[in-house]
């Protein structure tokens, strides 16, 4: 008998019933929070104790904490817990200065497997499945993350990694894998090696479910893996800071994703003002854990943006949605006034079937002015007609101007064959 992996009903719990239990948690989680170094100097700063939280409105009462300050403690400093009952820890992929480190307990792992099996069982997976994790293992939560959520699932797990394609293809057809792990750019490039190696992915594979996540990606990157390999892919949301995967997931609507409110309290506020915006508006995502014990964290500034998606959904669960990611607050650019991010681009460049799947975005100042310039590459299969493409370079013009309101430089480059791409569609 397949179980259930979190208190009954939980999903569907009433608003004023799920308000409780945040509220409860939250002053758990302050109380806490006093015993790490950082939250311990900057409550006594700032005069906050547990009963300065009555409510949930009370929680702007407390100070953001910012990836900086994480930084800045490194690597123990916001631990709140004893590190005798620490039994693992992740940190961030960052390249310069200190990375971003998550300890937790026991506890915490059991919570946050319970997390995704949650997610994955509201999209139909059982016991009976055979789950493929296709994302890196290690300091990288993806792998860990969903390797542990598919076990509590009750699946057969196949812990195939990163890359190899080949390789992951094999396991596919030979283990019968049914849902598959990975990051948009990696799912299109499977897609590619099963038409390379003449295998049709959706009448010789029992694939039917891909969870997809850990990068930005429009929903027309999403379809486009949907037509390409035969399955339902379903958004999925987390960060390292929030755990990991299984922080806000799609339910089988896909009118955006729940975020689990009785692990996570949610904000949206204006990045410059850092008031909160009204629901439906976009802005800056962030996000209280309210069900760990080793390193709470309080109002973290994910930077991502994002809004609420008002309303109720069909499903019944009570849990807000967000709407998938727009972009970073620190990534957005200003071109001749105008607010761009990179995915406003590539929600244009995945509508045409005659481009691959690299792209570069180039910014540049000319005589005082700044200039966006725009590279894509053709597929294989593009025409060498100069006509065709000078018609198709202008279409594309046309319809970027329209979605990001400037006219940038479009350039049309033959494929070329490498590895390492600064985008993917």
């Amino acid at each position: 008998m397949d179980t259930k992996y979190w208190e009954e009903d939980i999903e569907t719990l009433s608003r004023e019933k799920l308000q409780q239990l945040q509220i409860q948690r939250f002053r758990k989680t302050i109380e806490r929070a006093s015993h790490s170094p950082f939250y311990k100097q900057l409550f006594k700063e700032n005069n906050i104790s547990v009963d300065t939280i009555q409510t949930l409105d009370d929680i702007r009462k407390l100070p953001f904490t910012t990836k900086a300050q994480m930084r800045e403690n490194y690597p123990f400093g916001l631990v709140a817990g004893d590190l005798k009952d620490a039994v693992r820890l992740h940190s961030s992929s960052g390249t310069t200065g200190n990375p971003t480190v998550i300890v937790h307990s026991q506890h915490d792992l059991d919570s946050w497997a319970n997390l995704v099996a949650r997610c994955l069982y509201m999209v139909g997976l059982r016991s009976s499945d055979v789950f493929q994790n296709s994302s890196g293992y290690g300091m990288f939560t993806g792998g860990l993350g969903f390797q542990y959520g598919a076990e509590r699932l009750g699946a057969l797990t196949v812990p195939a990694a990163a890359g190899n394609s080949k390789r992951q293809i094999k396991f596919i057809t030979d283990f019968g894998t049914t849902a598959l792990h990975a990051i948009p750019s990696y799912a299109i490039r499977l897609a590619e090696v099963f038409q390379e190696e003449g295998i049709d992915p959706r009448n010789d594979t029992r694939l039917t479910t891909l969870v997809i996540g850990a990068e930005p990606h429009t929903d027309e990157q999403r379809k486009k893996i949907e037509q390409m390999l035969g399955v339902k892919a379903y958004n999925s949301f987390g960060m390292s800071e929030m755990n990991g995967p299984g922080v806000a997931f799609e339910c089988p609507e896909q009118n955006g994703m729940h975020f689990w409110e009785d692990c996570f309290f949610v904000e949206i506020i204006d990045p410059d003002t850092e008031e909160p915006v009204p629901v439906g508006e976009i802005g800056e995502l962030v996000l209280t854990t309210l069900d760990r014990d080793m390193m709470p964290l309080i109002r973290y500034r994910t930077r991502d943006l994002t809004r609420i998606i008002p309303g109720e959904c069909p499903c019944g669960r009570t849990h807000i949605r967000i709407d998938r990611i727009k972009g970073r607050s620190d990534d957005m650019f200003i071109i001749k006034g105008v607010n761009i991010f990179p995915m406003q681009v590539e929600k244009i460049l995945v509508q045409f079937p005659e481009l691959g799947s690299n792209y570069l975005i180039t910014l540049s100042t000319r005589d005082y002015q700044d200039e966006m310039a725009v590279e894509v590459e053709l597929n294989d299969l593009s025409t060498d007609n100069y006509i065709q493409l000078e018609n198709l370079r202008k279409e594309i013009t046309r319809q970027l101007k329209d979605e990001i309101l400037i006219t940038p430089k479009l350039k049309l480059v033959k494929k070329v064959h490498c590895r390492k791409a600064r985008g993917k569609l």
